[in-house]
């Protein structure tokens, strides 16, 4: 089946998930992707190495056991069958990060260089995934984009020292740019944190946010970057007054739009303007178009750790539909381009 933006999801009473989905066959195996979706310290896994090679953590108060990576993975993926009934969905692609090692009693004792791996525990402390609806696409500008959906689960974010309590989760449905695997998020396509005590309501949490997302909008929003450029000066000025927002004192901060992107990723997208080989400036140098800014802080922001990178991925998009309007008069990102 191949359609292009053509939904037509199944709207039935959310039935509670009782067994674990059954997955495709991984197309990816632990070596690194060519295009990884977020880079930083994070390294690919699959979901049989979750699932079998790594423990779950308890709270420690009362040991009731967290929302393993594998089960939130697994809640998001039937959602996404229950609700895209009849499209292809491809596996998903995990990355992990922050390692948290340990042993098991038998080995308490034993010295490191004499640790065999049987003796050894680990967990990931975060993970995020994702997996595309390849049948579910557009294209812009030459690029083609996939409807994608993913998490992530940040254990640094509970308090595991404490009794069992709402666990927390982001998820989000978006496009994913396959020139350079650069995740366009929307407002209404992603879920900052979700809390929930079992993947049965989690289940019900990714269904919700799926009725409410609009990619006919989403898409619109990211095609209308296409109608207008920034000047040389403009894209300078922006990249400047990105740097001196971090300085500003906090009352003036709070009267402008929120930035999220670091120092650090500001000099990446400096960079990319003359690098990039897919979305740089063109060769007279003149003019750079808001569709090609928007995927330079997209392309920065998979430096971001896995924890913060939803949050910039949104940001980025709601920064580059605000300077495109700035572009035309509005007020409130002038400030970034005047």
């Amino acid at each position: 089946m191949e359609t292009a933006l053509q939904l037509h999801p199944v709207r039935q009473n959310l039935i509670p998930l009782s067994v674990s989905p059954i997955l495709p066959a991984s197309d990816h195996s632990e070596e690194e992707p060519l295009k990884p979706f977020v880079e930083a310290n994070t390294k690919a896994v699959t979901l049989r190495h979750l699932q079998e090679d790594c423990v779950v953590p308890v709270f420690s108060k009362d040991n009731e056991v967290t929302i393993s990576h594998p089960a939130f993975v697994e809640a998001v993926y039937e959602a996404a069958q229950e609700f895209f009934r009849g499209e292809r969905i491809n596996s998903p692609e995990i990355r992990v990060s922050h390692i948290v090692k340990g042993r098991i009693p038998e080995a308490i004792h034993k010295p490191v260089n004499q640790l065999l791996e049987t003796d050894k525990t680990i967990y990931y402390e975060r993970m995020m995934f994702c997996f595309e609806i390849p049948t579910i696409h557009e294209d812009i500008d030459g690029n083609p984009l996939k409807l994608t959906i993913g998490g992530v689960r940040a254990y640094n974010h509970e308090n595991l020292y404490n009794r069992k309590s709402a666990e927390k989760f982001k998820v989000f449905v978006g496009f994913k740019n396959m020139v350079c695997c650069n995740m366009c998020v929307s407002t209404d396509g992603y879920k900052s944190e979700i809390k929930v005590m079992n993947t049965q309501s989690l289940f019900k949490a990714v269904m919700e946010l799926l009725q409410l997302y609009n990619p006919e909008k989403h898409t619109r929003q990211m095609q209308n970057l296409l109608s207008s450029s920034m000047t040389e000066h403009q894209f300078a000025q922006f990249l400047g007054k990105s740097r001196l927002y971090q300085c500003l004192p906090q009352e003036e901060k709070k009267r402008l739009p929120q930035l999220l992107m670091t120092d650090t990723q500001i000099n990446l997208v400096a960079r990319a303007y003359y690098q990039d080989e897919d979305f740089g400036v063109d060769a007279l140098g003149k003019e750079i178009s808001m569709w090609r800014v928007y995927n330079l802080l997209t392309g920065a922001n998979k430096s971001s750790y896995i924890d913060n990178f939803l949050d910039r991925a949104l940001n980025a998009s709601q920064l580059a539909e605000g300077i495109n309007k700035a572009l035309y008069g509005e007020s409130e990102y002038r400030w970034f381009v005047e």
